[in-house]
């Protein structure tokens, strides 16, 4: 099976879906295994011909870079940082930059969408939330959950597990399946699958964590305000996954 051809350097977008987002980024100051910090990544992502991206760091339970033995308050103020550095630079070169997380329940990974740092401040309880938990006090508040990469193997990865009520949508596109795990478009293959099951919405993001992109994401016919806007964009399928035209659709 062929994998996906990845642009590395700028994006080539179809005319009509000209703003392009990054919705799967991890950053050096919130997780371990991230390269480079905030303020790199956003100019990388800016270079390459995007006009936002979201930092999705691990979160607690996942491969943080912040010490778990923080008070909470402590912990959410270190967690933040690779976000808070990313939108000040992006605030200055003009790239839109919003808050995700990537939380982790036993080696499965979802990323959260639509809150905020005053948001985790204020709901310490996220930390050892079961994933019906979380799912509720997400949704209490507006976010969306969508279920990152839900087949991939890996080490930390004990089994797949799958939670069809309790997320928002999937990521069927996982352009580090074929750039850094081997060349594995059946990852996403399957999670193709299993959003076509439960005719669930489709996301993309490269899950990148360094400056070589991989040219993952969304791209949008219109300008993305806030990210209520992207939820809704999602939510009403209106975007366009990205790298275009993968061989295996």
């Amino acid at each position: 099976m062929v994998g996906i051809e990845i642009p590395y350097k700028k994006l080539n977008l179809p005319k009509d879906f000209p703003y392009a987002y990054e919705t799967h980024l991890h950053t050096r100051q919130g997780s371990a295994c991230a390269k480079n910090d905030g303020a790199e990544m956003a100019r990388a992502v800016k270079q390459a011909g995007y006009t936002g991206m979201f930092v999705s760091d691990h979160f607690f339970y996942g491969n943080t870079a912040v010490d778990r033995s923080l008070p909470w308050s402590e912990w959410v103020e270190g967690y933040c940082k690779g976000y808070e550095t990313a939108k000040e630079e992006g605030d200055r070169i003009g790239l839109q930059v919003f808050f995700a997380w990537e939380a982790s329940y036993r080696g499965t990974d979802f990323l959260v969408y639509g809150l905020d740092k005053e948001w985790l401040l204020k709901h310490p309880e996220i930390k050892d939330a079961t994933v019906e938990e979380q799912y509720q006090l997400v949704h209490q508040d507006g976010g969306m959950i969508i279920h990152a990469h839900p087949y991939r193997e890996a080490s930390y990865i004990k089994e797949i597990r799958l939670f069809p009520e309790w997320i928002d949508g999937v990521e069927v596109r996982n352009t580090s399946h074929q750039m850094e795990k081997g060349d594995r478009p059946d990852f996403d293959q399957n999670a193709l699958a299993y959003a076509k099951k439960y005719d669930f919405p489709q996301t993309s993001g490269s899950d990148i964590h360094h400056v070589d992109l991989y040219g993952g994401g969304m791209a949008f016919s219109h300008k993305l305000n806030s990210i209520s806007d992207f939820i809704t964009a999602v939510k009403n399928r209106e975007g366009i996954l990205l790298p275009l035209e993968p061989a295996f659709l």
